[in-house]
């Protein structure tokens, strides 16, 4: 059974810091594609980043428009990704979500695109 665990969120002040991590379990995760995607309260769940492995061991990443320069995703392992997140904003607040699917020349930005998610993890940035 695919298990993704999403850990590292709390609160911080705005300009702050902090690093959310992902485990997965359950699966050989390293032809799979996995991302960040965070849900604040009564909007739709959006796209964060993604990295996504090439037959060489190396990979791409992939920002949304909102967080390129500030977050920094990383591909720990085979089955762990994380997610560094600096100069945090209020508008960043949101649940945080670790989401894998296999890679298949997606565009790896749409939610149903991916086959698994997490159980989120609450970030919450204060002014």
């Amino acid at each position: 059974q695919v298990q993704l665990v999403e850990s590292g969120g709390g609160l911080v002040q705005a300009g702050g810091s902090l690093r959310l991590s992902c485990a997965a379990s359950g699966r050989t995760f390293n032809n799979y594609a996995m991302g960040w995607f965070r849900q604040a309260p009564g909007k739709e769940r959006e796209f964060v980043a993604v990295t996504r492995w090439s037959s060489g061991y190396t990979y791409y990443a992939e920002y949304a428009d909102s967080v390129k320069g500030r977050f920094t995703i990383s591909r720990d392992a085979t089955n762990t990704v994380s997610l560094q997140m600096n100069s945090l904003k209020p508008e960043d607040t949101a649940v945080y979500y670790c989401a894998a699917v296999p890679n298949s020349g997606r565009s790896y930005r749409l939610r149903w695109e991916y086959d698994y998610w997490g159980q989120g993890t609450q970030v919450t940035v204060s002014s």
